[in-house]
């Protein structure tokens, strides 16, 4: 890979992380999809070659279980959702050039060819583990089979992965107090022969390679831990019938791990699209192999070789739970098999719903399908999930946020500008006037092109969706601040250049926001009288002259009333209250006790503290005045606290829970006699006191003023 900027002339393949066989899609799963399209659209925008593709993960023993409880084959139960989902993500105007599943048999035979590379070069070994066995029923237990206490962290773990704590990788064996999902029993331990790669072989590659990759902070920050420390060799067969059978000699009655052939399907997928377009229109070669250092060859991990490698721009976008696979996992595998490493890797954050967790089992979520029967266009909710923070921050979604956002920012500004333009246009010329752009919005236009540029260089799609609708306020501003309707009678050419303005503004929007918005971009190109589609204008066409007749226009956008929002909180609560009631519903990780208000407490403290040992803490009243993000840690937040005496540096763990820009001027209870503490390398004066996993900052209730003692 190589750090030009896009575009390039090495073929760029983007993938979404693919979704596992496992239930139906709501609006939190759909954020990387979103998002990978609206990337892979903006870098064909700037003139860039690109392939999107993924597929539908039907291996591993979350698909097994759930078939298991249906009464279902595996495979018959995965092809069903499959085919849903390849049915879903058009409906979002998600458009994959590829989109099949780890069952077929192009992942199923490239699968094995990556796996007899790496033992034909020596990185896999064959070692006796522990693991987990039901007594019960006289069989092993892989992954989701079992559960029991994560070793890092003490908190409950799943199978291969701490999922509501620390979020590790977990090998088999290491889960403590092992219970089995299938009897609900005590689980033991049993010797068993597995096939490990050898990640220890990779170690210096992967410490180079985390230097190179670009993407999100999270996603180069968090590996590291991993691949300076002791790197653990990585079990890649499991006991069991599910899956894609383990190629090696005497080996029959294993299968691969799920995280061994899920990830090769984004080649499979590529090189399945090569095979129905033509290498002539996409080369997966080209991509995945080309000027790839040779299998065989000894580790390289010299920063500039692969830098100057004439390879393809292969760029991940995943959620942030499955970082470790993408950055040290999956390199390693295309290392060891001759195939290119990932320029980027783009982790998001969650998506909440109205503060909490999404929760299946208790129907707290917003369905892709009810989303859909609702009514609304997909691009509101691509705009809502690719604009609302960065996208390695967590997003919070509620009916009152989506509405203000589109009824601010599409409704009011975008739409506005857009229907009120060309409407005067059509009605006044008949189209553009005749006239030029002038170099006041020449140059404006050509300030939102950059910044538009910039921002997909810098893997940012909410800057790029900002610079549209900031364009277009800057029409609204221009078209007022002119006023052309006061102008037709006395300064006819001056009315014409200004309408005709605002007409080339609107081009430019339309391209600007094609990527997020393509639905409602479409509309308002053919609006204005342009041939073809949208998709295919590149950033040149943001300056290049409007045709000179259209129509009246029609509103794009649809204010959402607050009655509608009324309506809508209401079917979710009522949904929430049925699952609820229903004693068969089953909890899932994220949902907590029988009442989903409840809270899991931890139990008050046996051991008291005397009055005297308390008034020795100085806790006072402090002001946030600037808060930013520390280079290099996912949640540590360097703050600048006003405590009326002085202003404190504090580092607080509040990164990926609040939104940073918005904290300065906000009133904190700081601890302010804790003793100094330097973390990443950034010195901490006290502690800014918070609530919970969510860091709900406590504050004051009326106005002390920064310094006042809290008693």
């Amino acid at each position: 890979m190589s750090h030009d900027d896009f575009p390039t002339e090495r073929p760029a393949v983007v993938t979404c992380g693919l979704p596992y066989a496992t239930g139906d899609l709501h609006i939190g799963h759909m954020r990387t999809y979103v998002s990978g399209d609206a990337y892979v659209r903006a870098l064909e925008t700037l003139g860039q070659e690109t392939a999107l593709v993924s597929g539908t993960d039907m291996h591993g023993t979350p698909v097994a279980v759930n078939a298991e409880k249906e009464g279902v084959d595996p495979e018959e139960y995965a092809l069903e959702l499959h085919e849903k989902y390849a049915e879903t993500f058009p409906e979002f105007d998600v458009e994959f050039d590829n989109y099949s599943h780890t069952h077929d048999d192009a992942n199923v035979e490239l699968t094995r060819e990556f796996v007899r590379s790496w033992i034909d070069n020596d990185h896999v070994f064959e070692k006796e583990i522990q693991v987990a066995w039901d007594p019960e029923t006289d069989q092993p237990l892989p992954d989701r089979y079992v559960e029991g206490t994560c070793p890092y962290c003490g908190e409950k773990a799943r199978g291969d992965e701490c999922d509501e704590g620390c979020q590790r990788h977990l090998e088999p064996g290491e889960i403590e107090d092992p219970t089995s999902t299938l009897t609900g029993n005590p689980a033991e331990y049993r010797t068993r022969e597995h096939e490990f790669l050898r990640l220890s072989d990779f170690q210096e590659y992967l410490q180079g390679f985390i230097d190179r990759l670009e993407g999100t902070d999270n996603a180069r920050n968090q590996p590291r831990e991993w691949i300076e420390g002791e790197l653990q060799d990585l079990c890649i067969t499991r006991d069991m019938d599910w899956g894609i059978d383990y190629p090696g000699e005497g080996e029959e009655d294993l299968v691969l791990y799920v995280w061994v052939d899920a990830p090769i399907e984004y080649v499979a997928s590529t090189k399945q699209y090569s095979e129905r377009v033509g290498d002539d229109v996409f080369d997966w070669e080209a991509a995945w192999k080309a000027g790839a250092p040779d299998a065989g060859a000894p580790d390289e991990a010299d920063p500039e070789t692969w830098a100057d490698a004439d390879t393809g721009e292969i760029i991940h976008v995943i959620g942030r739970d499955i970082i470790q696979h993408h950055t040290v996992f999956w390199p390693a595998m295309l290392r060891g098999a001759g195939y290119n490493e990932p320029r980027a890797v783009l982790a998001s954050g969650f998506v909440n719903l109205d503060g909490k967790a999404f929760s299946t089992s208790r129907n707290r979520a917003v369905w892709a399908d009810d989303y859909l029967d609702e009514g609304f266009a997909p691009d509101l909710v691509r705009y809502y999930l690719t604009t609302t923070g960065g996208f390695q921050h967590d997003v919070d979604f509620s009916w009152e946020k989506f509405q203000e956002r589109v009824n601010g920012e599409l409704v009011g500004t975008l739409g506005n500008f857009a229907y009120r333009s060309l409407l005067f246009a059509a009605r006044n010329y008949g189209g553009a006037p005749d006239a030029e752009t002038s170099e006041e919005v020449s140059e404006r236009i050509a300030d939102a092109v950059a910044d538009f540029e910039a921002a997909i260089n810098d893997y940012s799609l909410k800057t790029a969706g900002e610079a549209a609708v900031a364009l277009a306020g800057f029409g609204n501003e221009y078209i007022q601040r002119n006023e052309p309707w006061n102008l037709t009678d006395d300064e006819p050419d001056r009315a014409e250049q200004v309408i005709y303005d605002c007409v080339q503004i609107a081009k430019a929007v339309a391209v600007l926001s094609a990527p997020i918005l393509p639905g409602k971009a479409q509309q308002l190109w053919e609006q204005l009288g342009e041939d073809g589609a949208v998709d295919d204008a590149t950033l040149d066409a943001c300056l290049e002259s409007p045709p000179g007749e259209f129509g009246e226009p029609n509103e794009l956008f649809e204010k959402i009333e607050d009655e509608r929002v009324d309506e809508l909180n209401r079917k979710l609560e009522e949904r929430i209250d049925a699952a609820t009631a229903d004693d068969g519903a089953a909890d899932d990780a994220d949902a907590e006790g029988d009442d989903p208000e409840a809270v899991d407490l931890e139990p008050v403290a046996d051991e008291r503290v005397g009055f005297e040992e308390f008034k020795d803490l100085d806790v006072r009243v402090g002001r946030i005045e600037a808060a930013e993000g520390i280079e290099g840690a996912d949640d540590l937040a360097r703050l600048e606290v006003d405590i009326g005496v002085e202003t404190r540096q504090i580092v607080a763990g509040i990164k990926q829970l609040h939104d940073l820009d918005d904290l300065p001027g906000t009133k904190v209870v700081v601890v302010a006699n804790l003793e100094k503490a330097e973390l990443f390398g950034v010195e901490s004066d006290g502690m800014v006191l918070a609530a919970g996993e969510d860091a709900d900052l406590l504050t004051t209730h009326e106005d002390s003023e920064p310094g006042t003692k809290v008693r």
